[in-house]
């Protein structure tokens, strides 16, 4: 029995924390409902930059502004035309699974267009030009109030798919005692995607695809001698990762009901940014982790804020929680850098038995033909 526990702990801990997911909705909050909505999100776009700059090196900081895009795009899609807006806004009234599908295109077709620029420039010359998208968007947010709603934002449309609406009461849902409303709803359509963008990333960056952009990112001369098209496999990477923002975008316009421009500032792509260094530069598992880190640990600290030390509550001056959690993102980075240049993911190697890693070692004949023990211990 302790055999098997040992050879099959990685499926059955996987399978405890989905048992987990499934049943929170029955226990938790609303405030932790949202929070966890927010944290998958973050976790699509997490993925989706990692993949762009983990994998294939590409500095990008303008991650808010396809998440912009994503999230306004689908309001423009699934939203009608007026309503009860302080600007009168536009809409198609498309279904919101059509309207979904095409912010998350809208976002990768941005993507490809900034391909050319993003293939001429690497490292801090790209994050540079990266910005300006920000920027642009900001202005194009605060200014084209018939589609964004200007300053005061605009409402995004309630998702609904196949007569199945992701409102309360249409249709009643009851489960275990608890009444499902949109946050509950909104929670397995979340994990859901989060479990399709995991997957699909863990398939890119695991193939030959994926072999080519770590090739891109170590060296572009040496992958281009080896008949990788660099131009078109960066260009291929930043449509990725824009149609992951766009869809992180999507999902954040239905958890937030209402969407205002300020949220896409440039403070969110660097958060993005700092959810993939913590979490492991290259690593979708450490993207997964660095994700829950960043964008939970901010909410965390504000509900809490009475009972911890040296926090004030929010409003009332001192050390606010988002200063908190700021400072302890510095921190962590400080620490990551140091002590565990491979993020969150590599601490599960660390911390594996010495008795499994000596296992793997001393049996050299189970190796793939060609590979490197260097190359299976990581």
């Amino acid at each position: 029995m302790s055999d098997f526990l040992r050879r099959n702990s990685g499926r059955l801990g996987w399978l405890v924390l989905w048992a987990l997911l499934l049943l929170a909705p029955l226990q938790l909050s609303e405030f932790w409902e949202q929070t966890g909505l927010f944290a998958m999100a973050a976790i699509i776009g997490a993925i989706g930059l990692t993949i762009l700059t983990g994998t294939t090196g590409q500095l990008s900081l303008a991650h808010a502004f396809f998440l912009a895009v994503g999230a306004y795009g689908y309001c423009y899609f699934a939203g009608s035309n007026g309503g009860v807006q302080v600007e009168k806004v536009s809409g198609l009234g498309l279904p919101p699974l059509l309207a979904m599908v095409l912010a998350v295109l809208l976002a990768g077709a941005c993507g490809a267009a900034f391909s050319p620029i993003s293939g001429r420039l690497r490292g801090i010359y790209l994050g540079i030009a990266s910005i300006g998208l920000v920027f642009v968007g900001q202005h194009i947010l605060f200014n084209a109030k018939g589609l964004t709603g200007g300053f005061n934002g605009r409402d995004a449309a309630t998702f609904s798919l196949f007569g199945f609406h992701f409102e309360p009461g249409h249709p009643d849902v009851t489960l275990g005692g608890v009444t499902f409303g949109s946050l509950e709803k909104l929670w397995y359509l979340g994990l859901v995607l989060v479990l399709l963008a995991y997957w699909y990333a863990r398939n890119v960056t695991s193939t030959r695809p994926g072999r080519a952009l770590t090739t891109v990112r170590d060296h572009e001369v040496a992958a281009a001698v080896m008949g990788v098209n660099v131009t078109r496999y960066k260009a291929a990477a930043f449509t990725l990762s824009s149609m992951y923002a766009g869809l992180a975008g999507v999902l954040m316009a239905l958890v937030f009901e209402r969407l205002v421009p300020n949220t896409f500032g440039f403070a969110l792509s660097v958060d993005y940014l700092v959810m993939i260094v913590i979490g492991g530069l290259g690593s979708v598992r450490g993207a997964v982790l660095g994700a829950i880190f960043v964008s939970m640990l901010p909410q965390a600290l504000d509900h809490w804020s009475g009972s911890l030390p040296l926090l004030a509550e929010p409003g009332s001056g001192g050390l606010q929680p988002s200063q908190a959690a700021r400072l302890l993102y510095g921190a962590a980075i400080i620490v990551v850098l140091l002590w565990a240049p491979g993020g969150l993911a590599s601490l599960g190697r660390r911390l594996r038995p010495r008795r499994q890693r000596a296992t793997s070692v001393q049996h050299p004949s189970a190796l793939p033909v060609g590979a490197s023990l260097k190359e299976t211990s990581t």
